[in-house]
C-alpha cells in the first residue's frame, strides 16, 4: 500500500512516498536528495520501530551536514584537492571537506529535490537531472533512484545514471542505522561484521593513500562479528583521523549482487544485512552528528547515536587509475544496487 503527499517547504515543493507491506512495516521517502526518511520494521516480539535517523521537519533534509537517508552525487564521498583529469582535460569542484570535495560538494545531488517520476503500492522512482558543469562536473547526467519494499522486509534500490559527455559517478546512499530505534542513543554496542579483508588507508583528510591494505591484526577487521565500539578507540591512525570508524573496505571480486555487512542489535533481536554489487563499503559511525537538525518525534541526536554503511566505489577514484573506473561514457547506462535485508534474531 502506497501513500504520496506532497510538502511546501522553503526549498520548494517537496513529494513524500510511504510504502507498507502486507506485514505492517513501511517505509518513507522523500524527494530531498531522494531520502531515506523512516524505515518502521518488527523486533523480535513485533513491536515496530523506526530504525533510520531523520528530522522532525522537512525543510532540515536541505544542506544538513550528515546527509542522513540521502543520495550523494556526483561522486560520493572524497575527490582528493577537488580536482580530476578526463580524457585530458582537468576538472575543477568546489572544495567543502579540508581540502577536498565531498559528496559532489555543496549543491550535490543529496541537496536537491529529485522529482518522483513514477510509484505503485511497492515502489518508488525518483530522478535528478544534473546540468553540464554543475558542481563542476562535465555533462548532462541523468540519475535515477528505484526503491523497492518487500513483503520480506527488504528495501531495494537501483541506482541508475546516463550522460552527454563522458563524466565520472558514484552514487550510493546515505542512511544512518540504529536497529533499537532511532532514537535509542548510542550505536557502538551494536554488533558489525564487514565482508572484507581490506581496507583503504587514508592521509589525515580522509583520502586514500592507495595502499589496499590488511584488516588482520588490527581494529579495521570486522570478519568475524565484534560490536563496533570495541576498538574505536584504539590509537589507531584510522581511528584518529576521523574521530571514529569513517573508512572504505574493500569487498571480494565478485559478479552481481553480494552480502557486505551484517549488523545485530542484541536487545531488539533486529538485523539487518546490506548486499550490493558494489566495490567497497565505507562505515562511518556517526562520529560528528551532534548539532544536526532536531530528529523525528523531537530526538536529538549525538556523536555515535547511529551508524552509516554506504555501499560505493572507492574515494578518490577519478585520480587513481588502479582503482576501479568511475568512468561514464555517453553510450554506458551506470547501474549498481544496494539492498537492505532487514530480520530478526531469536534468542
Amino acid at each position: 500500500m502506497k501513500t504520496v503527499t506532497t510538502e511546501e517547504c522553503t526549498c520548494g515543493t517537496v513529494p513524500q512516498v510511504r510504502l507498507v507491506n502486507t506485514s505492517g512495516a513501511a517505509v518513507t521517502l522523500g524527494g530531498i536528495g531522494a531520502a531515506i526518511m523512516a524505515v518502521e520494521v518488527p523486533d523480535r516480539n513485533g513491536k515496530l520501530a523506526d530504525v533510520t535517523i531523520g528530522y522532525a521537519d522537512t525543510a532540515d533534509y536541505m544542506a544538513d551536514g550528515p546527509a542522513a537517508g540521502k543520495i550523494p552525487g556526483r561522486y560520493a564521498n572524497r575527490i582528493a584537492k577537488g580536482h580530476f583529469t578526463l580524457d585530458g582535460t582537468e576538472y575543477n569542484l568546489p572544495i567543502n571537506n579540508g581540502p577536498n570535495s565531498l559528496h559532489g560538494g555543496p549543491e550535490g545531488f543529496h541537496n536537491q529535490i529529485w522529482k518522483l517520476l513514477d510509484s505503485s503500492d511497492d515502489t518508488a522512482l525518483f530522478e535528478y537531472v544534473s546540468a553540464d558543469g554543475e558542481m563542476g562536473y562535465p555533462g548532462t547526467l541523468t540519475a535515477r533512484a528505484l526503491y523497492r519494499w518487500t513483503d520480506s522486509n527488504e528495501l531495494q534500490l537501483t541506482l541508475t545514471a546516463t550522460t552527454d559527455k563522458p563524466t565520472v559517478v558514484n552514487l550510493t546512499n546515505h542512511a544512518y542505522w540504529n536497529l533499537a530505534g532511532h532514537d535509542s542513543g548510542c550505536v557502538l554496542a551494536h554488533e558489525l561484521e564487514l565482508c572484507a579483508r581490506c581496507y583503504l588507508p587514508t592521509d589525515p583528510f580522509l583520502v586514500p593513500t592507495g595502499e589496499l591494505a590488511p584488516v588482520e591484526g588490527t581494529p579495521m577487521d570486522f570478519t568475524t562479528p565484534k560490536t563496533i565500539g570495541r576498538d574505536i578507540k584504539e590509537p589507531f591512525d584510522a581511528l584518529k583521523f576521523g574521530k571514529g570508524y569513517d573508512n572504505c573496505w574493500v569487498l571480494p571480486h565478485k559478479e552481481g549482487i553480494q552480502l557486505a555487512a551484517r549488523l545485530t542489535e542484541a536487545g531488539s533481536g533486529r538485523t539487518l544485512e546490506v548486499l550490493t554489487d558494489q566495490p567497497a563499503v565505507q562505515v562511518y559511525t556517526g562520529n560528528w552528528l551532534s548539532g544536526c537538525p532536531k530528529g523525528k518525534n523531537g530526538a536529538e541526536y549525538h556523536d555515535y547515536d547511529a551508524v552509516a554503511i554506504e555501499c560505493q566505489n572507492y574515494p578518490d577514484a577519478p585520480n587513481r587509475p588502479d582503482f576501479p573506473d568511475s568512468t561514464l561514457r555517453p553510450d554506458q547506462t551506470y547501474c549498481r544496487n544496494i539492498v537492505y535485508r532487514f530480520g530478526i534474531e531469536r534468542k
